[in-house]
């Protein structure tokens, strides 16, 4: 028996070729008009931020907090205030526009972080022999904020000098900000802890010491473990030894630091 079944065509195949080929346009037109918009309103945020800061320039300069909220506000729509921008002048010459603190507030927000960059990498290498190179970032403000006036008197907080670390980071300089317990810290030798000195470590910040049977007792480590992370990091010079007590106790360096200072 004959079948009415006609064999699909050339003609199909063309024609799925051209709605395959349409849809695909579509899809490229599409995308093309949302980067469109999206670059839009990009360029339209920023230059209201260019606005505010102008705008704000004295308050960013003067208070802390104003200066950390503006740098993130930069942030959250990709500008690094810190960056250079290495855009070209209007006659065309490729001169670079420096950083955004620069461009919009002038140099002195600029050389402000610049200058306690430089401070911040003097504190760490002049107590690295005291901490082993792992310093608070708030021992670090007390410590610069005891030296000379930065960036004609401008007050430093803890996010002023996290930025100012940041920007060592091109440089490859190897300082890094890591967190021991609650504590944000700098850490300006390349050495990585291993879980057990780094949970130590924490248990100091908290603690402001640490024992071995402290260890033994509220982790269940075996007194030889316990012993093995104290000797590692009494050999980075992360912990200082008290032998007056009735049992040796291990301090943390910044929290003699901050005891002292308070």
């Amino acid at each position: 028996m004959s079948s009415n079944r006609r064999g699909v065509g050339l003609s199909a195949f063309t024609r799925s070729h051209i709605s395959t080929a349409q849809y695909a346009s579509h899809g490229s037109a599409l995308r093309s008009a949302q980067s469109d918009s999206l670059q839009t309103q990009l360029s339209v945020f920023q230059q209201l931020l260019h606005q505010f800061s102008i705008t704000h320039a004295k308050d960013i300069r003067s208070n802390p907090t104003f200066r950390a909220e503006f740098a993130r506000m930069c942030n959250a729509i990709g500008v690094d205030p810190l960056a250079s921008s290495h855009h070209k002048a209007a006659g065309g010459g490729g001169k670079d526009g420096g950083s955004f603190w620069a461009q919009m507030l002038g140099g002195s927000v600029n050389d402000f972080y610049f200058e306690l960059a430089v401070r911040v990498v003097e504190v760490c290498r002049d107590t690295r022999a005291e901490n082993g190179g792992i310093i608070a970032v708030a021992e670090v403000r007390q410590r610069v904020q005891k030296g000379k006036g930065i960036g004609g008197g401008m007050e430093v907080s803890d996010d002023d000098v996290l930025r100012a670390v940041s920007s060592l980071s091109p440089l490859g300089s190897g300082f890094t900000i890591m967190k021991l317990g609650h504590n944000q810290m700098i850490r300006s030798v390349p050495k990585e802890l291993n879980t057990d000195q780094t949970t130590v470590l924490e248990a100091i910040q908290v603690l402001g010491y640490i024992t071995t049977s402290m260890l033994q007792l509220n982790l269940g480590w075996t007194r030889v473990r316990a012993m093995a992370v104290i000797d590692d990091l009494m050999t980075d010079s992360l912990v200082w030894v008290d032998r007056q007590a009735e049992e040796t106790e291990y301090w943390s360096p910044t929290f003699i630091h901050e005891a002292a200072g308070s």
